[in-house]
């Protein structure tokens, strides 16, 4: 007999708590096979494509794309199993699907025990993304009654069916935000002449600043013939509506919310410091040449800084280390599990080399190109951007010299490197033109003191000026 199987968002891992749907790999309908790639998700760490553990006949989706969904919560049902009617399973299954699929997808059948404020737990509405009207919907007389719109193709929950009219307006006004009430009270906006896109009709935010400025259009064009009292007694919208409308706000998820909780919590805890040199970066660069023009691959800059970077830490083995804050400790790791700062089109990330100790300037190139590649491609797993003890950033790409870097939590220190470009430098005791580089190391001050700081960065700058001083550790 075939059985219709549950498939919930699994634990990514690394204390993840939900991810959003990119991209559905599947329709309703389409038979799929076990550890068969479902959808692509989007956590605060990674793009990653969810295999589903089942082998049958989808017969139901939870969520459109663009949807943020709790781990634990229904991806899809799938139909599995031989039918009772001796009909083909996959003829059946599809049957099945599309008994299924007539639902709206994110309905459930089982009450999920979560309490929001303002409804029960008897059934649980799958959460759903914002969606803003995209034509104006002036109101309508209240003798003409408004119905809303089936959201179903989008993946939200379906509407009872019920139609909103001026009596049955005469009830409260669905909606729970103070801040939704007052922003329509400075307005001079009536909520009733409303209808919410939240759930059962709720009023959300969206819809009161969609109808502000539905109504400023409203002021910017000649009103029809048959509006000859309201062209009369139509004023401007207030200064607060002008500026809600011209205001965007764009919603802290993703890797985006990622990267501003993990700076605010580093700002919170960390004590830090900021120290900073000007090094002549003269024969690192031509130290670099040397080694290009001697054929093999290619060595990046960025792979000799790091191997300075290493040599550094196993001379000051303080700043290779975190705080404990529970156990009042420093922890000072063995291993340099380097991680460098990558600007993507999904934002910031750090990817993690690992053993970067153990690596040496080829190694460490091929490494770096690797993780960059990842990066862009949003192909990166959350191995690779956790784990890291210590932190180099390479802000020189953005043209900048210097800067003050946030410490990636839980690390204890990074290393910034500006650009490098042809200045006035004083060299063997006359005035030339040299390639100059400002180094900044930001640590926290819990692990070391000044003194280790400066050390650790005067011996990075040493290298810069001459990679001969890395003979001793190699």
């Amino acid at each position: 007999m075939a059985q219709v199987l549950e498939f919930k968002l699994p634990d990514l891992g690394e204390g993840l708590t939900e991810a959003e749907i990119v991209r559905w790999l599947v329709e309703v309908g389409d038979v799929v096979t076990v550890d068969q790639p479902v959808v692509e998700v989007e956590t605060a760490k990674a793009m990653v494509e969810v295999p589903c553990p089942y082998g049958g006949v989808v017969t139901a989706r939870f969520g459109a794309e663009g949807t943020e969904l709790p781990v634990g919560a229904p991806l899809l049902t799938v139909a599995v199993g031989e039918p009772a009617d001796g009909r083909p399973a996959g003829e059946a299954n599809a049957s099945a699907a599309r008994t299924e699929g007539s639902r709206t997808e994110g309905s459930r059948t089982e009450g999920s025990g979560n309490v929001l404020v303002g409804y029960g737990t008897s059934e649980a509405p799958a959460r759903r993304r914002r969606v803003r009207p995209q034509t104006p919907a002036p109101a309508a007389p209240a003798a003409s009654g408004r119905h809303r719109t089936d959201r179903t193709d989008q993946g939200l929950p379906a509407a009872d069916g019920r139609t909103v009219t001026g009596a049955a307006q005469d009830g409260p006004v669905p909606v729970i935000s103070p801040l939704v009430r007052r922003l329509a009270r400075q307005n001079g906006l009536d909520l009733r002449e409303l209808t919410g896109s939240g759930p059962d009709g709720l009023i959300l935010r969206a819809d009161v600043e969609y109808a502000l400025r539905a109504a400023a259009a409203r002021g910017r064009t000649d009103l029809t013939a048959d509006e000859p009292q309201r062209q009369t007694a139509w004023t401007p919208p207030s200064p607060a509506a002008a500026e809600t409308a011209r205001t965007v706000r764009v919603p802290l998820k993703g890797i985006r919310g990622a990267v501003a909780d993990k700076l605010s919590r580093s700002r919170t805890e960390i004590p830090d410091a900021t120290c900073w040199v000007d090094a002549d970066a003269t024969e690192l660069m031509r130290t670099r040449a040397a080694m290009n023009a001697s054929g093999g691959p290619k060595i990046s800059v960025l792979a000799l800084l790091a191997r300075i970077c290493t040599a550094a830490l196993a001379r000051f083995p303080e700043l290779n280390s975190g705080v404990d804050t529970e156990a009042r400790e420093v922890v000072q790791y063995a291993d340099v599990h380097l991680g460098f700062a990558a600007q993507t089109d999904r934002g910031l990330v750090v990817p993690v080399v690992r053993d970067a100790h153990a690596r040496n300037a080829e190694s460490l190139t091929a490494e770096f190109a690797r993780l960059t590649e990842a990066a862009r491609a949003g192909t990166l797993t959350p191995a690779d951007l956790t784990g890291g003890t210590f932190t180099l950033n390479n802000y020189g790409v953005f043209g900048v010299d210097g800067s003050t870097p946030i410490i990636n939590h839980p690390e204890a220190a990074m290393l910034g490197v500006g650009r490098i470009v042809p200045k006035p430098w004083v060299h063997e005791g006359e005035l030339a033109v040299r390639q100059v580089v400002q180094l900044s190391l930001t640590f926290d001050h819990r692990v070391c003191d000044g003194g280790t700081a400066g050390g650790f960065l005067r011996y990075v700058a040493d290298c810069v000026e001459q990679p001969a001083v890395l003979l001793r550790t190699l």
